[in-house]
């Protein structure tokens, strides 16, 4: 009975965790890795058997960092089921779709260049087809109720706050007469957020793997909703004033529509007397069919107060000044129309899609301003800007950044330190052992530190490869399918890290190879950072063989 990690193991994309009960195959998530040439560069090599294996996928949720490689695993042979809850799997049938689309049309435009220059053409990761068809094998569940899915296997979801639909999932597997409980957390919801439901404890679990997004940082708890809406109008007013354009890259799912529940508050309460009539644009066709999904949802998965509005009649994310932009020819027009206006456009972290014409259009406007609303890995255009990238390459073209950059804090989706523990103390029974995973470096060592030191528990920031017996709880490290086992615990560790290490040069030297939209002064920088790094280690490899 074995776990092993695979992805969003010090790192926050690519969530992917195999699970092994017998002669029975499992994964939790099967994410899409950010922060690259998505289009490119994803695979499953990692998972130890072949994809036509895996009798059944459990998602925790529908962001495409959890659920973007499942058409790839379907192209790759699997055909069983993929248990999510009701509103995850709604959103995944627009989402994994919208994700082929991008994907098509990213291979269609680099392959024109790649024609005229003389090289080699390459395809997508996956198809529409391969979207559609895994589509097809969702099991739809609501939450709370326990489901048997093989002989040795049982699983419940439960609502952790996130997004619409996400969820911890418990675990209960059998081999032999020995019997073992895991609790995936998923991504752990920011409580009071306005739009969903708070997240809800499990009662207890042999072993736990938990979240570490924001395990080493604090929300600023006085900046609830209202600080953050008045944060907000703030901007809009000022840009406004300056008669430029406020254009926010949104995830389609989830911060889109709370968003607009700000947006609609702001409008209502008279906060933007420069412009009191603005214009919002939501650009994103995925966006707009997510939000009629969040319509059509039923209320208990929302928070008191929307369910308060809808018990009303009225839709909490809609308002007078509402423009939603579906086709191409709509998404231009945003563009070309002069007047001062709010855009939300996908991808949240400017990676693909309609938000990087926009941010061609308006980054080199002083009077415009962009805003992050959502957290921004590092190696995306969104964390270049943020870091304040003094220009970026868009389409080919070198754009100077002279418009505001704003980020606006404490909006994050993902619970901090604190809540991540309590949601952690919840438990009624202390687990035998809590894995940190989905943080980057520091977020999980810190915060694995801080759950042992603080409350006790026996806690492990495993790296891709680290094989974890659940009967025996021993910790071994998988190299290119087989399995090395160390003498200590801490030996074990130390190699993972030693591991861990040199698959974060090779995976940033890929990242650097791929940022063809960033500017050579950047990649030039971090290829001479990364060089370095690579020699400091490459005579203690040599030592270790």
């Amino acid at each position: 009975m074995r776990v092993v990690f695979l992805g969003a193991t010090h790192e926050v994309t690519g969530s992917m965790t195999y699970l092994e009960a017998g002669k029975h195959k499992f994964l939790v998530d099967c994410g899409m890795e950010q922060g690259k040439d998505i289009f490119v560069n994803q695979d499953l090599e990692d998972i130890p058997v072949n994809a036509s294996e895996i009798e059944a996928v459990f998602l925790t949720h529908a962001h495409v960092d959890h659920s973007g490689n499942l058409p790839l695993l379907y192209k790759r042979g699997f055909r069983g089921n993929v248990y999510a809850t009701e509103a995850t799997a709604n959103l995944c049938a627009i989402m994994l779709l919208d994700c082929a689309n991008i994907q098509e049309q990213e291979a269609e435009w680099k392959n024109r260049k790649n024609k005229r220059a003389g090289r080699e053409e390459t395809g997508p990761i996956y198809s529409m087809d391969d979207a559609k068809e895994v589509i097809k094998l969702f099991i739809p569940l609501p939450y709370d109720r326990r489901v048997r899915v093989e002989e040795n296997c049982e699983i419940c979801f439960h609502n952790v706050g996130h997004l619409l639909g996400a969820a911890c999932i418990e675990i209960w597997l059998k081999e032999g007469r020995q019997s073992r409980k895991i609790v995936f957390s998923g991504d752990i919801g920011n409580p009071g957020r306005p739009l969903i439901a708070d997240p809800q404890p499990v009662d207890k679990a042999d072993y736990v793997v938990i979240e570490s997004t924001y395990g080493n940082r604090l929300h600023e708890k006085s900046a609830g909703p209202t600080i953050y809406m008045n944060q907000l109008a703030e901007v809009l007013d000022r840009t406004f004033k300056r008669g430029g354009n406020v254009v926010i890259p949104s995830f389609a799912v989830g911060r889109t529509q709370e968003l607009l529940f700000f947006l609609r508050e702001i409008k209502a309460e008279g906060l933007v007397p420069s412009l009191p009539d603005f214009r919002v644009f939501v650009d994103s066709p995925m966006a707009v069919e997510a939000t009629n999904i969040f319509l059509q949802t039923p209320q208990e998965y929302f928070s008191d107060e929307v369910r308060a509005i809808l018990e009303q009649g009225q839709n909490p994310i809609f308002f007078d000044g509402l423009n939603v932009s579906v086709t191409s020819e709509e998404s231009i027009a945003i563009n070309s129309d002069p007047d001062p206006k709010v855009i939300l456009s996908a991808s949240g972290m400017c990676e693909a899609g309609r938000i990087r014409h926009h941010l061609k259009h308006n980054l080199w406007r002083p009077e415009s301003t962009i805003v992050f609303a959502g957290y921004q890995t590092a190696g995306t255009l969104g964390r270049t800007l943020q870091d304040g990238a003094e220009s970026v390459k868009l389409f080919g073209e070198d754009i100077a950044v002279k418009a505001e950059i704003v980020t606006l804090e404490n909006t994050s989706g993902h619970a901090d330190r604190d809540d991540l523990a309590a949601w952690l103390n919840g438990m009624k029974q202390k687990p035998k052992m809590v894995f940190v995973n989905h943080g980057e470096d520091d977020s999980v060592n810190e915060f694995a530190a801080y759950l042992h030191e603080n409350f006790g528990y026996e806690t492990f920031g495993p790296y891709s490869g680290t094989v974890f017996d659940l009967l025996s709880g021993e910790v071994t490290v998988e190299t290119k399918g087989q399995y090395v086992e160390e003498d200590t615990e801490q030996q074990v560790k130390s190699r993972s890290l030693f591991d861990a290490l040199n698959s974060a040069i090779k995976r940033l030297q890929r990242i650097v190879t791929a940022m063809r939209d960033h500017s050579n002064k950047e990649i030039e920088k971090m290829t001479k950072a990364i060089n370095e790094l690579a020699d400091k280690f490459e005579p203690q490899e040599e030592e270790e063989k």
